[in-house]
C-alpha cells in the first residue's frame, strides 16, 4: 500500500472483509483511500453458502465498522444477487445501510469465470432490484459521479442515503468502460470477460522504460474491441473464461 501510494492516484481495497477489523487502521495508515468490501448475504447460512467462506457475516460487519473509524468511509458495500438464493434480503441489505452514510451496490449476476453455474435465470435484473426498494423506500436517479461509472447511482427521496445497481447483464456498457486488469503474474486484461491477456511482464524483465511500457499499455487500450456483455448468449457464456478469483473484481 505505501509503495502504490507514492504513484500520485487514489488507491481503493475490495476485500471480503475478513480481516478488515484487524487491519483497518494499518491500511489507512499506509494511505488506503477508501475500501469496497463484498456482502452478498446478512443471513449468515446464506453467506457461507454462496461465499464458500468459513467465517461469520458478523466478522464482515466488524470488519465494516472498523473501516468506517479509521476513516476509510463511506464504504461501499457489494452485494451480488442471485435469484431464489439471496434476493429475498435485497430490502434488508438496503434497510441495513440506509441513514449510515455508506453505500450498499446491487451486482447482476454475472459469468465471469466458467465454474459459478451462471444461468440467465439466475439473474435478477437492476430494474427490479430499483422497484423492489422503491416500493418501501421511494427512489429517484443521480447523475453520475464521472464519465464511465458502472454504477447506476439512486437517491433516497428522503435524503437517508444513497444506493447502486451494476446491471452488466440487462443494461450493459461495454462502449463507456474505462476498466483494465493487472493480474498478479503480470498480465493486462481489458475485459472482466476476456479469455486472454496481454504479458507486460517481459518487457518489464527486458528493462523497458516507463514511457515504453505507457506506450505499450495504450496500444493495447486502443485495439480493444471487447463487447462480451453486449453480445452475450447462452453459447458464449459457456466459453471459457479467467476466473474472477485470478483476475480480480
Amino acid at each position: 500500500m505505501r509503495q502504490l501510494k507514492a504513484l500520485p492516484v487514489e488507491v481503493t481495497l475490495t476485500t471480503n472483509g475478513s480481516l478488515l477489523a484487524k487491519q483497518a487502521a494499518a491500511l489507512k495508515a499506509a494511505g488506503l483511500d477508501r475500501v469496497t468490501v463484498s456482502l452478498d448475504s446478512l443471513d449468515d447460512a446464506t453467506f457461507r453458502r454462496m461465499n464458500d467462506a468459513d467465517f461469520p457475516v458478523a466478522r464482515v460487519l466488524e470488519g465494516i465498522e472498523a473501516a468506517a473509524q479509521a476513516g476509510l468511509g463511506p464504504v461501499k458495500v457489494n452485494m451480488v444477487v442471485k435469484r431464489g438464493v439471496n434476493d429475498d434480503g435485497i430490502v434488508q441489505m438496503a434497510g441495513r445501510w440506509r441513514g449510515t452514510g455508506h453505500i450498499v451496490r446491487f451486482i447482476e449476476f454475472m459469468d465471469v469465470g466458467s465454474t459459478n453455474g451462471w444461468r440467465m435465470d439466475d439473474v435478477v435484473p437492476s430494474a427490479e432490484v430499483i422497484e423492489r426498494i422503491s416500493a418501501r423506500w421511494p427512489l429517484e436517479p443521480v447523475d453520475p459521479n464521472y464519465p464511465g461509472e458502472v454504477a447506476e447511482r439512486w437517491r433516497y427521496k428522503d435524503g437517508t442515503g444513497e444506493v447502486g445497481v451494476i446491471s452488466s447483464v440487462t443494461q450493459a456498457f461495454c462502449s463507456s468502460c474505462t476498466r483494465m486488469r493487472l493480474s498478479t503474474e503480470g498480465s493486462l486484461y481489458t475485459c472482466l470477460f476476456s479469455q486472454r491477456g496481454h504479458y507486460l511482464k517481459g518487457l518489464l524483465r527486458a528493462g523497458a522504460s516507463d514511457d515504453e511500457l505507457r506506450d505499450e499499455i495504450a496500444a493495447v487500450w486502443r485495439q480493444r474491441s471487447d463487447r462480451y456483455s453486449e453480445i452475450r448468449t447462452s453459447q458464449t457464456s459457456a466459453v471459457k473464461k479467467v476466473e474472477m478469483s485470478y483476475i480480480g473484481g
